[in-house]
């Protein structure tokens, strides 16, 4: 195993258990590492810190154990059954209401790089790094020792995430597949609500799990408002504020295959069509050009603004623009659910985004609730950063 020893001083956040060691700590490299080995992480001293997937760029290398002692064959299993167990802790498997999802959350559930999600039987894995990339059939064959007969397949979509960089083969495609198993989308519930999900087509791995308890929010007070879902991807707000009674609900979202897929899911869940119109349009243009006062609750979710600290000013920015935009419209009395998904955007900016909006729109607004990503979504404490997702409800008088 090649070592990484650390420049003296850069010892400190690793023994806070921080799961990143970053290229400016490291002072030599003893080996020849390829991208996705595990690597020992020394101090200057000579101590053993940590061990965990090498990588070069910014983060080199990505823990995957604070112990001695090194990786044992059954890591991926004990690890990954950990995050099966917390699931269950926290009434997700074995729920009739959902069987849908994150079962990893990399740093959150001490796996940095990687991603998992559950859809009814089949996991969708995504690798952020090499090693996570290089270790995907391990990962396989460990889900097929966790879940057993239950797993139907285990697909790979890491095209979009893993490193180019790094030499890798990046072809999505299943890693593992049950007899029989033939399914490119299927149907899978969340809180009752029936959702059709395409891991091979959709965005990230197929379904965005992290709005659940604020799409279930808005479920309880959706009725009788005239809802305006803006970037709507697959509808999983507008099919809760439908089932929540709202009198109508428009979705906007400008992927025409997103739509589509919206459009199925209103009629999956039966709800008389005539309540619902879907809008393939940009969702800024949309609202900007909608009557003031036609809607009384808005859903603000639109995609990461920022993927990295250069995109900051740009992307705080924007939040303020289309904050300022749907603030300005919605009609007196009404809600504003806005969302950041920028990991690089934390709470206080988002907040102060929203709060110059309101204050350019000359609006009595109040926070309601603050809002973020749910309990299948774990922080780890030793990386903060780990909060990407942030919301607020606000009443706009």
């Amino acid at each position: 195993m090649s070592k990484v020893i650390l420049k003296k001083g850069r010892e400190e956040s690793l023994l806070r258990f921080h799961p990143w060691v970053f290229s400016g700590s490291v002072a030599q490299i003893v080996g020849n590492p390829a991208e996705g080995d595990i690597v020992a992480v020394y101090a200057s001293d000579g101590r053993f810190l940590a061990s965990g997937h090498y990588q070069v760029g910014s983060i080199a290398v990505r823990v995957l154990s604070f112990d001695a002692e090194v990786l044992q064959p059954d890591f991926w299993e004990i690890t990954l059954g950990r995050a099966l167990a917390e699931r269950r802790a926290i009434g997700l498997e074995c729920n009739d209401g959902t069987n849908c999802y994150r079962l990893v959350h990399g740093e959150g559930d001490n796996l940095p790089g990687l991603i998992v999600d559950y859809y009814d039987g089949v996991c969708v894995m995504q690798a952020h790094s090499a090693g996570m990339f290089r270790s995907r059939r391990q990962i396989a064959d460990a889900l097929v020792k966790v879940y057993g007969q239950s797993l139907k397949a285990v697909y790979d979509k890491s095209s979009g995430t893993a490193p180019f960089k790094a030499g890798l083969d990046l072809v999505d495609g299943y890693v593992y597949k049950a007899d029989g198993f033939s399914d490119e989308e299927q149907v899978v519930r969340e809180n009752g609500h029936p959702f059709l999900v395409n891991w091979t087509e959709g965005q990230k791995t197929g379904f965005f799990l992290d709005q659940r308890e604020n799409r279930a929010l808005v479920e309880r007070m959706a009725k009788g408002r005239n809802v305006l879902n803006l970037f709507c991807y697959t509808g999983g707000f507008s099919i809760y504020a439908l089932g929540g009674g709202a009198a109508h609900v428009d979705s906007v979202d400008s992927s025409a295959r997103a739509m589509a897929m919206v459009d199925r899911n209103v009629a999956l869940s039966g709800f008389d069509s005539s309540r619902h119109t879907s809008y393939c349009d940009d969702a800024i243009d949309f609202v900007k050009k909608a009557p003031d006062g036609k809607y009384d609750l808005m859903i603000v979710d639109p995609p990461a603004f920022a993927k990295h600290r250069g995109a900051l000013s740009n992307a705080l920015r924007a939040y303020q623009r289309l904050n300022a935009a749907a603030i300005s419209k919605v009609a007196p009395g009404g809600l504003v659910f806005t969302f950041s998904c920028s990991q690089v955007v934390d709470k206080e900016a988002f907040a102060l985004a929203v709060f110059s909006a309101a204050a350019q729109t000359g609006r009595s607004v109040r926070i309601l609730d603050r809002l973020c990503q749910p309990a299948d979504h774990p922080v780890n404490i030793y990386h903060p950063e780990g909060e990407y997702l942030k919301g607020l409800l606000l009443y706009v008088e």
